[in-house]
């Protein structure tokens, strides 16, 4: 946990893979294997995940209601309802259920949900916790539908997206620095910055602007995304050229739009 948060890491960043998924999972990466873009990837995923999970539309309403009247189901849990909530409330429920899957898979604990954490005994790491754990996200191998979002990210990016590349240039607007804990201040606009554990960017500059006066611009590891808005047609994340990060210590240049 300790070299996934350094800045060094950061700057000399490694593959990240979670442990047994792509071994227990061969089908969907034979699948992938023949895919020739990125759609073809999204709908040879999308199937994998309707298949292994049941989370396909037919799942969320039963046109055979009593009285002939639609009946509603009970969801099942689905990454997509998780990134769905981020887009609206990053500090939400579904958030924390992101951010407790980084904190589980990669070691990271999240610096902010609805309020800084300073401490594990916290009244904000409280929130946080009862949040993570509600029971309404975590029926349906939540935390295994986000290991395989995650890895099929990874491969999209590898394979189609940006192979050869280790770094995205990638912005986030700000209006002041509450949420964000300054590290150590480099020079005048540059600063080390301790990322929340799952962060949102985009890689738009003036849509950036659009959440702020302040524009940070970080050089963000390929290894490091769990998420971007164009890796599925259903866009669970409305907002342009949104990407979904994790945290650590960021080399970030401060500008104003």
């Amino acid at each position: 946990m300790e070299l996934l948060v350094h800045r060094d890491f950061n700057d000399y960043p490694m593959p990240l893979h979670i442990s047994g998924v792509r071994e227990m999972n061969p089908n969907l990466f034979e699948m992938l294997a023949q895919a020739s873009d990125l759609p073809d990837a999204d709908e040879a995923f999308t199937c994998y995940m309707m298949a292994m999970f049941g989370i396909d539309r037919e799942q969320r309403e039963d046109p055979a209601g009593q009285g002939g009247a639609p009946r509603r189901r009970r969801y099942r849990s689905s990454f997509l309802r998780l990134l769905k909530g981020w887009g609206y409330d990053s500090n939400g429920p579904e958030g924390a259920v992101l951010k407790g899957w980084v904190e589980s898979r990669f070691g990271l604990f999240p610096t902010f949900h609805k309020e800084i954490i300073h401490r594990i005994s916290s009244r904000a790491w409280t929130t946080y916790v009862v949040e993570k754990m509600s029971s309404r996200f975590h029926s349906n191998s939540i935390y295994t539908q986000l290991d395989l979002l995650f890895e099929f990210c990874q491969w999209a990016l590898a394979r189609l997206v940006a192979p050869g590349e280790t770094h995205l240039t990638l912005y986030r607007g700000i209006n002041a620095f509450d949420e964000h804990r300054i590290v150590e201040r480099i020079d005048r606009r540059t600063v080390l910055m301790r990322l929340n554990n799952l962060s949102s960017f985009t890689s738009d500059r003036d849509i950036a602007g659009c959440f702020g006066d302040t524009i940070l611009t970080v050089q963000v590891p390929m290894s490091k995304v769990v998420f971007f808005n164009t890796l599925l047609s259903a866009r669970p994340l409305k907002g342009e050229g949104e990407y979904l990060v994790i945290g650590g210590d960021y080399r970030v240049t401060a500008g104003y739009f």
